[in-house]
C-alpha cells in the first residue's frame, strides 16, 4: 500500500480551514499535524501549497444503470467519472433491469461493485406494491445496505408504490432508512391530461411544460403524505431531491442532524438550473422531479444554508443522447452530473453563495451522519483516507473530450468552473490525478 504525505495544504474539515501536513497510509489518515517530517523512500510527497484538502464527497443518490442498461452507463464508467469529480462514495438506486426487488438481485449489484467500482459503494433495496416481505429482509443487513428506496411517483418499470397497505407495512416495520421519491401520481396525470388538451392545436407539449405537469403541488402533497406516515411510526425517512420552495415548510432545523428522524436532500441541478433554462437546453434538463421556476431555486438555497435541507446530491441519471432527443413525451428523464457536482458547488463558493466549510458539511459530513457511515466523510486521524485535493487557482471547462460518463454528454458542456480536482484518494489509493499546469506535483 502506497504512503502519501500531503505537505502544507489547507484542510477543510468540521467548520474550519487550517494549514496542515497529512500523512495517509494503510488505507487510513494516520496523522494531521501542523508539520510532519519523514525520511522514507516509500513515501510519495505531494506539495499542497495553494491547494485545499476536502473529505471525499458522498453522493447518496445515483443511477449507474448496471445491470441491464449498460448502453447508458456501468458501475465502472460512472464510478470513474465520480472519482474524477471528487466523489469517493456513492449510493445507487434500484431501478435497473431487472430492478433490485429481491435479496439475490441486490447481492448481484454488490458483486458488480466489488469487481468494478473505483469508489466506495452501497445499493438501495427496491420496492414494488407486492414485495414488502422481501424488502424487509434488509433489516438483517442494516450495516450493509444504505436503505430502502420507495418511488411514490412515476418511475421506470413497476417501481411505483401507491398501495397504502404496502406503504404502511414498510414504514411500520423497517429498521433501516427509507428514501423516497415524492411526486403525486394523480396530480401529474391530471396536469398532463389538461395541458395535452390545451396544446393539441399549438404544436403539442415541449420540455418547458415539464414543470407544469410535475408541479409544486404534486411534490408537496406526496412529501406531506410520506412525512405523515413516517411520523405515525417514527420511521427514519429521507426525502430525496426536494425541488420546491413550498415543501421546505415540512422540514426543520431545530435539531442536530444526528437527532433528526426526517431529513431532506437537495440536488445540484435544482440549485443551478431554473425553468428559464428549458428554452436553451430542452430535454437535456428534463428530470423528475422537474426543474421549476426561479423562486424555487432561491428557496432551496436559503433552506440549504439554514440547514432545513441536510445534504447535497446529484441524482446522476445518464441516458443515451438519442434517448434525450426524442420528442418531449418520449424523451427519458434524468441528467448526468456526478463528475461535476463538487466543481459546481465550488463555482458557487467563488460567487460568494456558500462557504467551503458548508460545501464539505453538506456533501461529506452530513451524508456520513445521515446514513451512519462509519469512519468516512471527515478528515480525522484513524478514518478511511477518502480525500480530494482541489485547486481554486485553476479552471476546468466541460467538453466532450473530458466527459467520462459513458453517455458522453452533459448539460454543463461549455461551462467553465473556477476550480479543478487535482487528486482523489479512495481508501488511500490514488484513483485520480490531474497535476496542475507547470508540473507542480
Amino acid at each position: 500500500m502506497q504512503i502519501y504525505l500531503l505537505k502544507n495544504i489547507q484542510v477543510v474539515n468540521e467548520g474550519q480551514i487550517s494549514a496542515a501536513d497529512v500523512l495517509i497510509k494503510n488505507g487510513r489518515i494516520e496523522k494531521v499535524l501542523p508539520q510532519i517530517s519523514l525520511h522514507d523512500k516509500n513515501v510519495t510527497e505531494i506539495n499542497g501549497e495553494g491547494r485545499y484538502l476536502l473529505p471525499g464527497a458522498i453522493d447518496d443518490q445515483v443511477h449507474f444503470r448496471e445491470p441491464g442498461l449498460t448502453h447508458k452507463a456501468t458501475i465502472y464508467t460512472e464510478s470513474k467519472a465520480a472519482v474524477a469529480g471528487g466523489v469517493t462514495s456513492f449510493m445507487e438506486m434500484p431501478n435497473t433491469v431487472p430492478p433490485a426487488f429481491t435479496q439475490e438481485l441486490l447481492e448481484q449489484k454488490y458483486e458488480i461493485g466489488r469487481n468494478t467500482s473505483l469508489a466506495n459503494y452501497s445499493f438501495f433495496m427496491g420496492t414494488s406494491n407486492d414485495n414488502a416481505d422481501e424488502v424487509l429482509k434488509v433489516n438483517d443487513k442494516k450495516n450493509e445496505v444504505c436503505g430502502i428506496k420507495i418511488f411514490m411517483g412515476s418511475s421506470t418499470g413497476n417501481l411505483l408504490v401507491d398501495n397504502a397497505l404496502t406503504l404502511e407495512k414498510i414504514f411500520s416495520e423497517s429498521e433501516v432508512l427509507i428514501a423516497t421519491h415524492c411526486e403525486d401520481e394523480r396530480i401529474i396525470k391530471r396536469n398532463l391530461e389538461r395541458l395535452t388538451a390545451e396544446k393539441s392545436t399549438t404544436g403539442g407539449l415541449t420540455a418547458s411544460d415539464h414543470p407544469l405537469i410535475r408541479d409544486e403541488e404534486a411534490c408537496f402533497e406526496s412529501s406531506f403524505y410520506a412525512i405523515q406516515i413516517a411520523k405515525k411510526y417514527n420511521t427514519r425517512l429521507h426525502i430525496l431531491h426536494i425541488s420546491t420552495a413550498r415543501e421546505l415548510q415540512l422540514f426543520s432545523n431545530m435539531l442536530p442532524l444526528t437527532e433528526k428522524r426526517i431529513t431532506a436532500e437537495v440536488c445540484v441541478h435544482h440549485l443551478h438550473f431554473t425553468s428559464d433554462d428549458y428554452a436553451r437546453l430542452g430535454n437535456q434538463i428534463k428530470c423528475n422531479p422537474a426543474i421549476k421556476a426561479p423562486d424555487n431555486r432561491e428557496g432551496l438555497w436559503k433552506a440549504l444554508l439554514d440547514d432545513r435541507l441536510d445534504v447535497i446530491a446529484t441524482d446522476h441519471a445518464p441516458h443515451a443522447w438519442a434517448e434525450k432527443n426524442e420528442p418531449y413525451l418520449k424523451a427519458h428523464a434524468g441528467l448526468p452530473l456526478v463528475q461535476h457536482s463538487l466543481l459546481l458547488m465550488l463555482h458557487y463558493y467563488k460567487l460568494g453563495k456558500i462557504s467551503l466549510e458548508k460545501i464539505v458539511q453538506k456533501m461529506s459530513h452530513a451524508v456520513a451522519d445521515c446514513f451512519q457511515i462509519k469512519e468516512r466523510g471527515y478528515i480525522r486521524e484513524g478514518y478511511q483516507a477518502d480525500l480530494v485535493i482541489v485547486d481554486l487557482n485553476q479552471t476546468s471547462t466541460v467538453s466532450k473530450e473530458n466527459i467520462l460518463y459513458k453517455c458522453g454528454w452533459s448539460p454543463l458542456e461549455g461551462f467553465t468552473f473556477p476550480a479543478a480536482i487535482t487528486h482523489t484518494f479512495v481508501n488511500v489509493r490514488l484513483v485520480y490525478a490531474c497535476p496542475a499546469p507547470g508540473g507542480k506535483n
